[in-house]
Formats: structure tokens, C-alpha cells, sequence
């Protein structure tokens, strides 16, 4: 995948799959992995700025396989902003697919 498009959708994946429920970052990392290819190095730059914008507040863990892991959960504001880039989105793709398909006809 583009690496312009998988930037541009990062925020709103991890915005989305924070909202289910509480993670961590390389779970994360995990997850989106499942749908595209990331490098793991970009996710967590990306954390600490939505954290910093208030989008997510942080918690440490117990884990039994190491060291403590750190938790993002999403804020009420963070959840404002998935739900605006959503739309963002929503309409973005349905104006792409109909350019699609009048250039495919």
C-alpha cells in the first residue's frame, strides 16, 4: 500500500481500534499489521502526539511476559475527533469509488 495513504489513515485506525478497547502499543501495531504493512516505529510517534493533544491518556500494566505495558485509552475528545475523521473519511472514499467508476465505464 501507498505509504501516503497508510499516513494519512494511521491516525483514524488507531483512533478506531482504541475506541473497542484499551491498547497497547504494539498490539496496535499487530492489528493494523493484520490489514497492511506498517513499521512499528511509526505507531509510536503517533501515540505520543495524540496523547499530547489530549486524544488519549496513558496507563501502565502488569504483564506476565515483561516489563509493564503502557496502555492508551481514548479521551472523550479523542473519541469527537474518530468520530469527525470517520466522516472525513466516509465521504473521501465515496467521492474516490465514484471517480473509479465513471473512469472505468
Amino acid at each position: 500500500m501507498n505509504i501516503q495513504f497508510k499516513k494519512g489513515v494511521l491516525e483514524l485506525c488507531v483512533l478506531v481500534l482504541t475506541a473497542k478497547k484499551d491498547r497497547y502499543g504494539y498490539e496496535l501495531v499487530d492489528q493494523i499489521s493484520q490489514k497492511f504493512e506498517i513499521a512499528e516505529g511509526t505507531i509510536y510517534p503517533l501515540l505520543r502526539r495524540l496523547a499530547a493533544e489530549g486524544l488519549f491518556s496513558t496507563y501502565l500494566f502488569e504483564s506476565d511476559e515483561g516489563p509493564p505495558r503502557k496502555y492508551y485509552k481514548i479521551t472523550d475528545e479523542g473519541r469527537k475527533v474518530m468520530d469527525e475523521l470517520i466522516e472525513e473519511w466516509n465521504k473521501f472514499a465515496k467521492g474516490v469509488q465514484e471517480m473509479i467508476e465513471e473512469g472505468s465505464e
